[in-house]
């Protein structure tokens, strides 16, 4: 039977000619798209959120399923016209299974930080206590931070790290049976090493808590087994799917061996209670298109070529933390376990200080706090680097040595006026800019984007 290939034809053509009509009817912000994406191509992402999305994800992303209101979930809908919807959204939730290895997986959450609150939301009443890792020692916001939702409308009890910059694992203990927390969540935003999630749950269960894993930053990590999987230590696993997964922005809820046992103090089944936790909960009519887009991303993290760039992602963190620790630069625990390298600055040079200079240059990265900061989380005293998109571009031993080298020379050519302000001079800095530049021409994106 002969395909028909006529629906593809007019969707090519619809982005065709999206992008003429763009360019004619709104050039100012033709021009700024145009602008971003010299942007990211002519500077080199040390982001350790950084992922770059591949043509046929960012198709998805632009796919007619945009027009679909589809409240609800598949087969359950509160409309008519989502049959296609429905496949495209039990496809996303199938491959989200077989990725992670779960019983039950939610793929309309719109991103990490919405299906933690959706989770919380449903496993929690205003004012329980949960335990998380505290933001100034390498926690997500999200997990407790008084700013946000979880802070704000629960009595959240923060750990921390050792001296050494280990998560100590005794203080998180010591906190779960003092105060008895409904839910103690596991994960980080610049921790560099693994994470011990049967440690974790042992001390869930001791404590009679509900475990919350948060894998955003290490998901391709998990889905290859460069990292432990939590989903069947956790009760719930939450994942964005932009950060390692190179996806579209949005969220994963997921769960192991627990799914379908029934949440304590409730009647219902963590499946069935985290089928509600998103619609009507927290949250309307799911976005279809980046849901396919999810689709198409989970799809390719089960390719090799994805297993390839993750494998890159380790072996390039273990050059940086050797190229910095060779160059006298303290790495915080020493190496690199995953992603991550977390650099602690010397004398008066702050991570505000890092993170503008090396931007001017073309080198983007965060601030960070380091163990023992007594600076402020807008100053810092560290910065975090990320190898994710490092890895995309397929930077070599050689490409990893020279990121060291001009990070380095940066940070040596900064005169700190204070905490935030500073001098670089300007043939300095046009150097280094040229510098970064080749660097990116050499390990262009578009290789990643053509294979």
């Amino acid at each position: 039977m002969a395909v028909n290939t006529a629906p593809l034809e007019v969707q090519a053509d619809l982005l065709r000619r999206g992008l003429a009509d763009l360019q004619a009817e709104d050039p100012e912000l033709a021009s700024l798209l145009d602008a971003e994406v010299s942007r990211q191509h002519h500077t080199l992402s040390l982001m350790s959120s950084s992922s770059t999305v591949r043509p046929s994800i960012l198709v998805s992303c632009a796919s007619a399923l945009v027009n679909v209101t589809a409240e609800g979930m598949p087969g359950k809908r509160h409309g008519t016209g989502c049959e296609v919807a429905d496949r495209v959204e039990l496809l996303a939730i199938r491959r989200a299974r077989e990725l992670f290895d779960a019983h039950y997986a939610a793929v309309q959450s719109h991103s990490a930080s919405s299906a933690i609150s959706q989770v919380l939301s449903a496993l929690l009443e205003p004012g329980d206590t949960l335990l998380g890792m505290a933001h100034d020692q390498g926690g997500d916001l999200t997990l407790g931070s008084p700013a946000v939702f979880t802070g704000a409308y629960y009595k959240a009890i923060r750990y921390g790290t050792t001296s050494a910059g280990l998560i100590d694992y005794e203080q998180v203990r010591s906190l779960a049976l003092a105060h008895r927390p409904r839910i103690i969540l596991c994960g980080a935003w610049a921790y560099s090493r693994v994470v011990d999630f049967e440690r974790f749950r042992a001390i869930a269960d001791e404590a009679g808590a509900i475990l919350l894993a948060d894998i955003s930053h290490i998901a391709g990590l998990v889905a290859t087994g460069r990292h432990p999987n939590p989903i069947n230590a956790a009760h719930v696993t939450v994942t964005c799917t932009h950060k390692q997964l190179g996806g579209p922005r949005g969220g994963l809820i997921l769960s192991g061996r627990d799914a379908h046992t029934k949440v304590p103090g409730l009647r219902s089944t963590f499946s069935r209670v985290l089928d509600h936790a998103v619609f009507p909960r927290m949250q309307g009519a799911p976005a279809m298109n980046m849901i396919a887009a999810k689709a198409a991303a989970l799809g390719y993290a089960k390719s090799a070529e994805f297993d390839a760039c993750m494998g890159r992602v380790r072996t390039l963190a273990d050059e940086l933390a050797r190229g910095f620790e060779a160059r006298d630069v303290e790495v915080v625990g020493g190496c690199s376990e995953n992603h991550t390298v977390l650099i602690r600055l010397r004398g008066a040079l702050t991570g505000a200080i890092a993170e503008s200079a090396l931007g001017s240059c073309g080198l983007l990265l965060s601030k960070h706090r380091v163990p023992g900061d007594t600076r402020s989380s807008a100053v810092t005293s560290g910065v975090c680097i990320g190898t994710g998109a490092l890895a995309q571009r397929k930077l070599d031993r050689e490409g990893a040595c020279q990121v060291v080298a001009l990070v380095c020379r940066v940070l040596d050519s900064v005169t700190p006026l204070d905490e935030l302000e500073y001098h670089l001079e300007p043939s300095v800095r046009e150097q280094l800019r040229s510098e970064v530049d080749a660097l990116c021409a050499r390990y262009p994106i578009a290789d990643y984007l053509e294979h």
